[in-house]
């Protein structure tokens, strides 16, 4: 069992990570945390690293928010915004004409919670590159995991020992390798080849 933290198109350090477990568990207890890959991703476009980040709602309340109460920010355009955003980085991408039908129900369905658009974002990659892996939910937080603990791969700021080799990106000629994207930079260019490299 391996521990991991729902986020938005992960990184493929998590993504690797996952593949190697029997089971994927989903912390859903923890605290939310801004500027996490829990409401963001990277990709890679004509000028570099782009950021794509899911706006929240900040409710003023007492205490600390978890990651599973928190609302979408939908008053902004922000899924018409990310499409875009990946079309115009990755629609010469050899993968991207395949896939496009599939990821653009995450940009068309009204979500209310972050986590569902977390866990819709591991759906799409579970199916996409056919992983086996189950996986399952908590029901309180884990202080102490009995399993291997990855909750720290949702933090941007960890930089993660095991780095998978370089593949070919989109614009890797004039910004050169970028590590560690979120993952639909190596599914877009990789595609079914994205297994060998995680």
């Amino acid at each position: 069992m391996a521990l991991f933290i729902p986020t938005y198109f992960s990184p493929i350090s998590q993504y690797s990570e996952m593949m190697n477990a029997d089971e994927i568990e989903f912390e859903m207890e923890d605290n939310f945390q801004k500027q996490s890959y829990r409401n963001r991703c990277y990709i890679y476009n004509s000028n570099g690293k782009q950021l794509l980040s899911i706006p929240v709602k900040h409710i003023n309340k007492e205490g600390r928010k978890k990651t599973k109460d928190t609302l979408v920010e939908n008053d902004f355009p922000w899924q018409d915004q990310h499409f875009k955003s990946l079309k115009s980085a990755y629609r010469t991408s050899p993968f991207f004409d395949f896939l496009e039908e599939e990821i653009a129900p995450i940009f068309n369905k009204k979500y209310k919670y972050l986590q569902d658009v977390n866990i819709d974002t591991f759906l799409f990659v579970k199916d996409t590159l056919q992983l086996e892996q189950s996986f399952k939910t908590t029901t309180s937080y884990q202080t102490e995991s009995g399993s291997e603990d990855f909750r720290i791969l949702a933090d941007r700021k960890y930089q993660p020992k095991k780095i998978v080799d370089r593949y070919i990106q989109m614009f890797d000629d004039k910004h050169g390798f970028l590590p560690n994207l979120s993952i639909l930079d190596l599914i877009f260019m990789e595609g079914p080849n994205a297994l060998s490299y995680l």
